[in-house]
C-alpha cells in the first residue's frame, strides 16, 4: 500500500503517525472502565498495537518493502509498498509478524511480572497483570482469528489467492462477512456474550467497507464487458452490459482496456438509438469511442446533449473535437 505522507515521528526507522481517533479510543477505554484497570489497559492496548504493527513493518522491509506505521480509532495497521510483486508467502509472513510478535510480547511482559500466562488467578492478581493479559496475549490471539480484516483474515486470504488467483480476498472477504454476521447474531441473543457484540459490530462496518471498496477496485468497463460478450458470439449481452453501464450512474470511473476494434464498432452500431444517458463518465467513454470510429456528427450531438445534462469538461473537449473534425471551427 502507499505511503500516507510525512511523519516526524518514526521507530526503527519507520515512519509514525497518531492519529487523533487512536488517543480518542485510548480515553474511552479510560472512561468506559473508570479505574485502574481501565488506564493500565489503555496504556497497555497503546503498547501491544504499537509493538504488533512493528512486527508487520519489520517483516516487510526484510522483504524488500518500504513501511510506515499508523495508529487509528479502534486499530493500528502498517502501510507497505514493495519495489517488486511480493509473493503469496511473503505476504502471508507479513500478516501473521504482527499477532506473533504481540503475542510473544505480552507472555514476556507478563513473566517479567512475575505472572504464570497459564495460570488465571495469577494473571488476575492486579489491575496492571489484567490489563496485560487481555491486552497482549488476547488480542494477538483475537487476531489471528481467520477472518478479515483481521491479520488471520490476511493470511487465510494469501493461502486462498495461492489456490484461486485473483479471487482469493474477494472469497475469503463474503466468507468473513457471513461469519461476523452470524457470530453478531449469536452474540446478541447470548446475554453473557451481548456486551461483546459491539466489537463484533465494529468489525461488521470494516467488513462492509472493504466489500464496497474491493467492488470499486474489480469494477470493469462496461465497454470491455461488452466487447468480451461480442467476441463470446453474445451480441445481446454485449448490448445489455454497455446499456447497464451508460444508464447507472457508477461509484468509480473506469477507462476501458480495449482499443478501437472491430467488435468494438459493431457493438456502437449495435446500440439502440437514441443513445442511453445516465452516466456522466460512460457517456464521455462513448462519445469519445464515437470520435475514434469516425461518427463525428453522431459524437457531437451525443456530447452535447451530455454536457447539458452534467457540464463535465472531458465531455465538452471531446465535442469540440468532433465539431473540429466536421470543419465547424466556431463551435470547435
Amino acid at each position: 500500500m502507499a505511503a500516507r505522507g510525512r511523519s516526524q515521528l518514526h521507530v526503527l526507522g519507520f515512519p509514525l503517525h497518531v492519529r487523533p481517533g487512536f488517543l480518542l479510543f485510548m480515553a474511552l477505554i479510560v472512561g468506559i472502565h473508570g479505574n485502574e484497570f481501565g488506564v493500565w489497559l489503555a496504556v497497555s492496548i497503546a503498547g501491544f498495537t504499537l509493538l504488533h504493527e512493528v512486527g508487520h513493518a519489520v517483516v516487510a522491509r526484510s522483504a524488500g518493502a518500504s513501511a510506515e506505521i499508523s495508529l487509528d480509532f479502534l486499530a493500528g495497521y502498517a502501510s507497505y509498498r514493495a519495489s517488486r510483486p511480493l509473493s503469496q508467502g511473503r505476504q502471508a509472513a507479513i500478516a501473521v509478524a504482527g499477532p506473533v510478535i504481540h503475542i510473544a510480547g505480552g507472555v514476556l511482559v507478563l513473566m517479567l511480572m512475575g505472572v504464570d500466562p497459564l495460570d488465571a488467578a495469577s494473571r488476575e492478581q492486579s489491575a496492571a497483570t489484567a490489563a496485560v493479559w487481555w491486552a497482549g496475549p488476547v488480542i494477538g490471539a483475537f487476531n489471528l482469528v481467520p477472518v478479515l480484516p483481521l491479520d488471520g483474515g490476511n493470511v487465510l486470504s494469501a493461502l486462498v489467492e495461492r489456490v484461486v488467483p485473483g479471487r482469493g480476498r474477494r472469497m475469503v472477504l463474503w466468507l468473513s462477512l457471513a461469519v461476523t454476521v452470524s457470530a453478531f447474531v449469536v452474540f446478541a441473543f447470548v446475554e453473557d456474550l451481548r456486551p461483546s457484540s459491539i466489537f463484533l459490530g465494529f468489525l461488521l462496518v470494516m467488513q462492509l467497507q472493504s466489500v464496497y471498496a474491493e467492488r470499486d477496485r474489480s469494477a470493469a468497463s462496461p465497454f470491455d464487458a461488452g466487447v468480451a460478450a461480442m467476441r463470446r458470439g453474445d451480441p445481446d449481452a454485449a448490448v445489455r452490459a454497455v446499456l447497464k453501464g451508460l444508464r447507472r450512474p457508477s461509484t468509480v470511473p473506469v477507462v476501458p482496456t480495449t482499443t478501437v476494434c472491430d467488435d468494438l464498432a459493431r457493438l456502437v452500431d449495435l446500440l439502440p438509438r437514441p443513445l442511453a444517458y445516465g452516466d456522466p463518465w460512460n457517456e464521455y467513454v462513448l462519445a469519445n469511442l464515437l470520435v475514434q470510429l469516425g461518427e463525428y456528427d453522431e459524437a457531437a450531438r451525443y456530447g452535447a446533449e451530455s454536457f447539458g445534462r452534467h457540464h463535465r469538461t472531458l465531455v465538452a473537449a471531446t465535442v469540440a473535437r468532433a465539431a473540429g473534425a466536421l470543419g465547424d471551427d466556431e463551435t470547435a
